[in-house]
């Protein structure tokens, strides 16, 4: 059987963040020094896992997950991670992706809530597949008996839609830092 992949959603035009006063893309905004996609990125690395980086521009969600899944085909499953999550865990991710060897749909949640990424088993490509419009795949989670998945991981929560949201990522980013640094220090 194929590795579950990951899809990195990186098509949206950050509507909300240009409207809070934000310049640019919101997922080129600097977070301690690197761009938020970045911090995405490294995690989704970190995981191992097989990924894709869905960035060709598609109207909606729905359109951009459909044509991430057209792309890779013959992977196992997918995890859908909007490339808005720096803080999220790779061990989330490894988490999600173990729980869909007994699921069809898995999402996680942290302190009751629902978060990214959502995890879908192969048996849902082509409802996947069909996906249009701005919805993303909200559908086929109602659809199928997702499987909630308790994560202690805030990051799979916190997306940056906002300034506020970047200024808060950032708070957490550093005050994380001086606990490692205050534990090795």
């Amino acid at each position: 059987m194929s590795p579950v992949t990951v899809i990195v959603l990186a098509s949206g035009r950050g509507k909300r963040y240009l409207a809070s006063g934000g310049s640019g893309s919101k997922l080129q905004a600097l977070l301690a020094g690197k761009a938020v996609l970045q911090h995405t990125l490294a995690a989704v690395h970190a995981s191992g896992l097989p990924w894709h980086l869905e960035d060709s521009g598609q109207a909606g969600m729905g359109d951009s997950i459909a044509a991430a899944v057209r792309s890779t085909q013959h992977a196992g499953g997918w995890l859908i991670l909007p490339g808005d999550l720096p803080l999220i865990q790779s061990q989330t991710l490894l988490n999600v992706a173990t729980a869909l060897q007994q699921h069809s749909v898995v999402v996680p949640s942290y302190a009751g809530q629902r978060g990214h990424p959502v995890g879908f088993a192969s048996d849902c490509r082509q409802a996947l597949l069909d996906l249009s419009g701005e919805q993303g795949a909200v559908g086929v989670v109602r659809s199928r008996d997702a499987y909630e998945l308790r994560v202690e991981d805030a990051g799979c929560i916190h997306d940056i839609d906002t300034l506020d949201d970047l200024r808060r990522a950032e708070r957490c980013l550093l005050a994380a830092r001086q606990a490692k640094t205050g534990e090795n220090g």
